[in-house]
């Protein structure tokens, strides 16, 4: 089953709707610059609220590993995100006590051979690489690319992701799971505001995509025996 994350969540009425809606984890930023930035506080007061078997997850820039952790701990975070420049000692530092997604900018010279196994890293967020934007783009990159990432390493699919493409991507890279922002947030709102309709058709999709993947995975296994 291909799970789903909502990220950039900045008010419960978003993080409630999305759980309803089948969401299996909920993003928070925790990178000042970006426009669906949060703060702790803030965060802590949606987590807190949260139903058991949503995972929040934080994300997080250029930060010490013990920062991180100390921020994972304090706000129950069931992973934590690493998308700026980090050290593999940092990464290293931060699998040792948390589950690890580490971001990969995928950009016209990336290769999956890069994904190379290393300091406990527990999944890879593939993005749309952007100079000067640590994720967030809003952009597609090659599916075909991270196809072949996902044969051999855990992939979260992140990167243009919308109500009307994320099922194709789904058939097509059968990631460990996919992540978006930007594809369900409101237009005329305030930036990070999700606009629930796109939502809860973002999850319904994501929903459809799974049962056509277990109907494939059934006539599989009646061709075999």
């Amino acid at each position: 089953m291909v799970r789903a994350k909502i990220c950039g969540i900045t008010n419960w009425p978003d993080a409630r709707a999305a759980c309803d809606a089948g969401a299996d984890a909920l993003g928070f930023n925790f990178y000042a610059p970006s426009p669906r930035a949060i703060s702790p506080a803030a965060a802590w007061a949606i987590i807190r609220r949260l139903p058991p078997f949503v995972a929040p997850v934080g994300i997080f820039v250029n930060w010490t590993s013990a920062a991180v952790l100390s921020l994972a701990s304090a706000l129950h975070l069931a992973a934590v995100q690493l998308s700026g420049d980090e050290s593999p000692r940092d990464i290293a530092a931060c699998a040792r006590r948390s589950r690890v997604i580490r971001v990969v900018r995928v950009g016209a010279n990336f290769s999956p051979a890069r994904l190379r196994p290393s300091a406990g890293v527990a999944a890879f967020l593939l993005d749309a690489a952007k100079t000067g934007q640590y994720g967030g783009t809003g952009k597609t990159f090659s599916w075909p690319l991270a196809r072949r990432a996902a044969r051999s390493h855990r992939i979260i699919l992140a990167g243009g992701l919308t109500l009307e493409n994320v099922a194709e991507a789904i058939l097509l890279v059968r990631p460990y799971a996919v992540d978006v922002a930007s594809g369900v947030e409101s237009r005329s709102a305030r930036h990070g505001k999700k606009d629930l309709g796109k939502l809860r058709a973002f999850l319904a999709e994501v929903a459809r995509a799974n049962r056509l993947l277990a109907a494939d995975a059934r006539k599989t296994l009646e061709t075999a025996s």
